[in-house]
């Protein structure tokens, strides 16, 4: 294994940012055609304005692109722009020194003042900026098939109780209640992540990864296991869901066919299902919140999600910074945020102005949200967040306790508090 992963850096080290006289790499993970062709376009736009400056762009897929780069810092030959989700992840690697500052080129001429209010907060340590917020308002919410709802008599729930109602209903009728693809085990932690803040509140989470009070033993963590796997043993998802690929469009094709009538997903589903297939987007295609816990103390107007997803960076090894930083603002610039809008994402700026009523409620919704809690895959540390998806897919087949997945998570909080310090917050 160590001998894979020497050979695996060796071969990503001569594709990072190794000294260049006239140019720079860029690895992204925005691989499906529009929002390649989207990326392409500004780089290139970017580049006739600076003849002298040739940009190389490598487009990896999400969860192979989360591996690369993992592997890059550890040879220490990280693309000179990279793009993340903030969180945890980024500081890890600010931590270690992978990450140029940008509070000065950020704060110059006022640009960061482009940016929605949060959009930069998942980016923002210690009071230094570490990213620029580019593509899209991602918050997690339950996408339905407005047409079969409608033919069954159903309305999309706003509690838990009409939850498992809608659930029981679906699958008397023969039809998946979720389509869920959660092979790369982050798609199916939405579920988790999204009763834990019902049930406990925005700080719950915050509180037991800072280690200031809260732990990942308490009740609140339990429950919202059992609340889980209330779900599944309801047969709330699809079969073979821990097996289904989400990069490969797996549950979208089992909405497609009406095999599902729901996902719980991210808002850039707007934008993927409007390209792969636009009667289906036009015609069926509705989302609601997720719902409500009764009794909980949880804030329902509360999304996971982000406000800035990605976030572009340029990695402390760049040999051209200056004109790093000046391509990532091509990629967000009055172009590409008319383009972006368009293609039914949602740009992080301010004073946008959007003419698909469905993107402007998901911007209604975030705006008018208590708060936007960062997905908890890229919130926590790695380490951390990889037990947390472990954990998940283990509750999800049924094959660990709620509880037992809370000891898991508190011992593993535990050590790494002794190791490092925590992530500011």
């Amino acid at each position: 294994m160590r001998m894979r992963l020497l050979l695996a850096a060796a071969l990503v080290a001569g594709q990072g940012c190794a000294p260049d006289d006239d140019g720079f790499v860029f690895w992204h993970n925005r691989t499906r055609p529009a929002q390649r062709e989207m990326v392409q376009w500004r780089v290139a736009a970017y580049e006739a304005d600076h003849p002298g400056v040739r940009v190389q762009v490598v487009p990896v897929q999400n969860d192979a692109y989360k591996t690369r780069l993992r592997i890059a810092a550890g040879a220490r030959s990280m693309p000179c722009v990279f793009t993340t989700w903030g969180g945890g992840v980024l500081y890890e690697y600010v931590r270690a020194g992978f990450v140029r500052d940008l509070t000065e080129p950020m704060h110059r001429d006022r640009y960061d003042e482009r940016f929605l209010n949060g959009a930069l907060d998942n980016v923002t340590f210690e009071g230094r900026i570490w990213g620029v917020p580019v593509d899209n308002v991602s918050i997690g919410l339950v996408f339905y098939n407005r047409a079969l709802f409608a033919r069954l008599g159903l309305h999309p729930p706003r509690t838990w109780s009409e939850l498992l109602g809608v659930v029981g209903r679906l699958r008397r009728e023969g039809i998946a209640p979720f389509a869920l693809a959660n092979k790369t085990r982050w798609t199916g932690s939405i579920y988790y992540m999204y009763l834990v803040d019902r049930l406990g509140g925005a700080e719950t989470l915050v509180s037991a990864a800072a280690r200031t009070g809260a732990r990942f033993t308490d009740p609140v963590f339990v429950r919202a296991g059992r609340m889980l796997q209330e779900l599944v043993r309801a047969g709330a998802f699809a079969e073979g869901y821990n097996g289904l690929d989400y990069d490969t469009g797996q549950s979208r094709i089992l909405m497609y066919s009406e095999k599902a009538a729901m996902e719980l997903i991210g808002s850039w589903n707007l934008q993927t299902v409007r390209a792969e297939n636009p009667d289906f987007y036009r015609d069926k295609l509705a989302f609601a919140p997720f719902p409500a816990v009764e009794a909980g103390s949880g804030d329902p107007s509360n999304l996971i999600g982000t406000v800035g997803d990605l976030y572009y960076h340029v990695s402390a090894n760049c040999t051209r910074p200056d004109d790093a930083f000046r391509m990532i603002q091509y990629l967000v610039d009055d172009e590409a945020v008319q383009a972006r809008a368009k293609m039914a994402a949602i740009p992080p700026v301010k004073g946008l102005k959007l003419e698909d009523p469905a993107l402007q409620r998901v911007f209604q919704l975030t705006e008018r949200a208590g708060r936007v809690q960062l997905w908890y895959d890229q919130y926590l540390p790695p380490p951390l967040a990889e037990v947390h998806k472990e954990t998940v897919q283990a509750l999800l087949s049924l094959s660990m306790t709620p509880e037992e997945a809370a000891r898991r998570m508190e011992r593993a909080a535990e050590r790494l508090a002794a190791d490092q310090p925590p992530q500011p917050h």
